[in-house]
């Protein structure tokens, strides 16, 4: 049995909030359409309002004397504690700060990256040869004066003196020329001992039966405790005398800020120090 119903249902009423009133009528345009943003879509001007913010909070600036004397000091600690003389370090800072001051950092610049940069350039600047080094082309030269090209290693303990001693006698080798290595670091035990192995891998990359029967490498020694400047004019006559190309000498380690020391190098008498 189906029932029915009487009367007439109440219409309900809707009423529309002024916000949403509002808002259909910013999104209505004037021709009729409405304009609806994507809801990823981030608006414009807050995305270029942190950019202006994050710029003005990294933006370019000035150095000034504050900001340089703090790294300035590490740096001349640093330098001294790598062995550079206490003066030569103050005088690159000093140099290195005036050159800084006032200079303009850009954006995302830090003051220490800066400092390094022009602490790169500055080394550069002052190890750069002042006029051109063609080791080659010299020797060629001393060969048509009837004389041995000279080449002196200096340094401290440990930078590596004897090991570049002979990378660069077989490249001289491999260019053809004959080397006398000149053993006159006579203070440091196995000194001797160890150019003496040198020489004699040297020569087995290069034998002598394939230079006329005469070794290409040969060393020069007189044991431990003599005279180093002895040992070294000793050692550029006999190159001289046995028409040696060119004469690599040997030297103990000593501190370059070290007057007395260096001074003994004069005595050597070579045409170049290394």
């Amino acid at each position: 049995m189906l029932g029915t119903m009487k009367g007439d249902l109440r219409a309900m009423d809707v009423e529309s909030s002024s916000e949403e009133e509002d808002e259909d009528a910013e999104g209505v345009e004037d021709d009729g359409f409405q304009v609806v943003p994507h809801p990823t879509e981030s608006p414009k001007k807050s995305r270029f309002g942190f950019l202006t913010s994050l710029r003005s909070l990294v933006g370019s600036r000035s150095l000034t004397q504050e900001d340089i004397d703090p790294i300035m000091e590490k740096m001349k600690d640093h330098l001294i504690a790598k062995n550079v003389a206490s003066d030569i370090a103050v005088k690159v800072c000093e140099s290195l700060a005036g050159k800084l001051e006032g200079k303009v950092l850009g954006t995302f610049q830090s003051v220490s990256a800066t400092v390094k940069t022009a602490m790169q350039d500055s080394m550069v600047q002052i190890l750069t040869p002042k006029r051109r080094v063609d080791i080659l082309r010299d020797v060629m030269e001393a060969q048509k004066q009837k004389r041995p090209f000279v080449i002196t290693f200096c340094g401290v303990n440990g930078v590596g003196k004897s090991t570049n001693l002979a990378k660069i006698t077989f490249w001289l080798i491999e260019n053809g020329f004959s080397v006398l290595v000149a053993a006159c670091d006579t203070f440091r035990s196995g000194a001797v001992e160890q150019l003496r192995t040198h020489c004699r891998k040297l020569n087995a990359l290069h034998p002598p039966e394939d230079h006329g029967g005469r070794p290409m490498v040969q060393l020069y020694e007189k044991g431990y405790g003599k005279d180093p400047a002895g040992i070294a004019m000793e050692a550029i006559n006999h190159a001289r005398d046995t028409h040696i190309d060119v004469v690599m000498v040997d030297t103990a380690g000593r501190m370059q800020d070290n007057e007395p020391l260096m001074r003994a190098l004069t005595k050597v008498g070579a045409n170049e120090t290394v």
